[in-house]
Order: structure tokens, then C-alpha cells, then sequence
């Protein structure tokens, strides 16, 4: 798929290797900010495979990499009723919580969703992104060489200057198909995409931000995508975000 192939490690672990050269490529936001939005699910929850498929139907949305970024994080606290989920992490079941000890969200439960930092409940009962025009931030600009890293660089408004940020890097994959063995879900076969295979954060800083490319826990994906974005420390609201597909 695109020079993209796995290969076995010891312990069976499969990381995704670079076969033939990979385009460079730059991504860039607008100065607007782009709208993040978070799905956290899990394979051993029977009502997440809905909030799944929803998610895969944005692929299509208009507005994609360039208002609205969509991000699936697998979490791990469903994983003892019966089948782990391959895609989950105790990282983000973290990143769950921590939303929860800012104030973002009321409980930690599954599916959840969160828009720019604040709870989005609205998906169970309409579900319909209303994406209204942000607030100026700057020009985030994600530059990437695959299979050896990515630099993130900010431009920001007058009023951001001087503030330190964390920075989010993730590789996305679409296209993913799983079958479930156990569980609450036991015999069904999930389709997803936007999954968060890859995580990185950064501590605090202005400017620049650099990230090694990481090994990837899945080769199956149809297709995969880069995203970035920044917050401030103990915020659970992007600042800017930008993402795209890699070649």
C-alpha cells in the first residue's frame, strides 16, 4: 500500500518500515483553528461500534484536514470484559482522565467524543458537526519525512506570542478491520478508521517542535495520515491543529 509493508520482530511485534523512498510533504492549517475533534472507544464496548462507523463517514466531510481533524483514541479500561483491544493504551485512557481533572468532561465513559477541548454529547441524540469560524491563531506548518520524523513550526497571532506550548504528534489509520473474538462485541467484525496508532507529546516550548518517527503497532491499515496539534499545559483545548495524508 504506497511503499508501506510490515515486517515481523522478535516477540511478534509488527512495526511498519519504509520499503522504497517516501515523499516529503508539508501540511499546513490555515490561521484559523482548526477544529479537533476526539473519539474515545474501545473494542470490548458494545455501543462504540456506532460512534465508530460515524467517525469513518467523516473521511468524506469537506472541511477535512483543514477545519475539522478527527482523532480516534482506543482506551484500555474495557479490555477485562472478555477481549483487549488491539488499538488501546493506558496513554489514553490518561489523556481520557486527565479531560476529565481539567474540567473538559463530567465522567469518563465510552464512546465519548470531545470538540475542541469541551464535552460533545450532542452525537447522541444529532448527530451533526456545526463547525462555526474560529478564532485567528496562526499558521501551524507540519513538515514530515516518513520513516525518520516531523518538525512542527508555529506562526502564531500577536496575542499567543511568548506562549509555551505542548505539541501532539499521532499517525492515523484508516481502513483498519477487526474481528472480535470475546466480549460484548463477540462475532462482530468492527471497521474503523482515524484510530490512533501512534502518540507522541512534548513538554512545553515555543517556536519549533521535533518528533522521531515511531514504530507502529498495525500493518493493515488501507491508508494512513499524519496529524499535529498544540495546547497549553493542563488545557484540554487545542490551540492549532493541522494533519493530512501520507503518499
Amino acid at each position: 500500500m504506497n511503499g508501506w509493508r510490515g515486517m515481523l520482530l522478535g516477540g511478534g511485534l509488527l512495526m511498519a518500515i519504509v520499503t522504497q523512498p517516501l515523499q516529503a510533504l508539508t501540511l499546513q492549517s490555515p490561521v484559523e483553528r482548526v477544529n479537533l475533534l476526539e473519539l474515545y472507544t474501545s473494542h470490548g464496548c458494545s455501543s462504540c461500534p456506532p460512534a465508530d462507523a460515524w467517525l469513518r463517514k467523516l473521511e468524506s466531510h469537506p472541511g477535512l484536514w483543514q477545519r475539522l481533524i478527527p482523532v480516534a483514541f482506543h482506551v484500555d479500561y474495557w479490555d477485562n470484559l472478555g477481549w483487549p483491544d488491539r488499538f488501546a493504551s493506558p496513554a489514553f485512557s490518561k489523556m481520557q482522565r486527565d479531560h476529565q481533572r481539567q474540567g473538559a468532561i463530567r465522567s469518563v465513559y465510552t464512546p465519548g467524543f470531545v470538540l475542541n477541548g469541551r464535552e460533545w454529547r450532542q452525537w447522541f441524540y444529532r448527530p451533526q458537526l456545526d463547525l462555526q469560524a474560529s478564532e485567528e491563531v496562526g499558521a501551524l506548518t507540519l513538515q514530515v519525512e516518513p520513516g525518520t520524523g516531523a518538525t512542527l513550526q508555529f506562526s502564531p497571532e500577536p496575542h499567543l506570542n511568548g506562549v509555551k506550548l505542548e505539541a501532539h504528534f499521532a499517525i492515523l489509520g484508516f481502513g483498519l478491520s477487526s474481528p472480535i473474538g470475546g466480549g460484548e462485541n463477540h462475532g462482530k467484525t468492527l471497521k474503523e478508521s482515524f484510530v490512533v496508532l501512534s502518540h507522541t507529546q512534548t513538554p512545553p516550548q515555543q517556536g519549533e517542535w521535533r518528533f522521531p518517527w515511531p514504530q507502529l503497532s498495525v500493518n493493515d491499515a488501507e491508508r494512513l495520515a499524519v496529524v499535529a496539534w498544540l495546547s497549553r499545559p493542563g488545557n484540554s483545548e487545542q490551540v492549532q491543529a493541522a494533519g493530512g495524508w501520507l503518499p
